[in-house]
């Protein structure tokens, strides 16, 4: 008789792999995708705008490429984290190289009116919404 042993490190790496397979899939269309290390983001409103910050510490502003078209906001870029090449790294936790996050917004965006301010590592973009998507009073006869 003969008894085989399962190696439980080849379960959780095909189920590794089959996670990186789904995230870099469109599976979830275009509601929220990236690669790369994201920024952390967080979106809001502030009356018919919408705002957007972006922790981006260490980054530089001419490696920031922002982006809108339509009712999405794309943040892409390069974060580079410089040691000497003989230096013996021990630890490694702070993510380095290139980003590209998109988020669809909840309404279409006037993108000539977008403006971006970037301040001590902080991308914040306001977003105001196009004429057509804000909220309109009807009177009625």
């Amino acid at each position: 008789m003969v008894i085989r042993v399962r190696d439980p490190f080849a379960t959780l790496l095909g189920l590794q792999r089959a996670m990186e397979s789904v995230m870099g899939s469109d599976w979830f269309g275009s509601r929220t995708s990236g690669s790369g290390a994201f920024p952390l983001l967080n979106v809001f409103t502030d009356g018919d705008d919408f705002v957007a910050e972006a922790e981006l510490p260490g980054v530089k502003k001419e490696d920031l490429d922002d982006q809108v078209r339509g009712d999405t906001l794309r943040i892409q870029g390069r974060k580079a984290i410089a040691h000497d090449e003989k230096a013996s790294i021990h630890r490694r936790e702070r993510a380095a190289g290139e980003f590209d996050r998109t988020v669809t917004l909840p309404a279409e965006i006037d993108s000539a009116k977008v403006s971006a301010d970037y301040r001590d590592g902080v991308l914040r973009l306001r977003l105001p919404r196009a004429e057509s998507a804000k909220p309109r009073t009807v009177t009625i006869n």
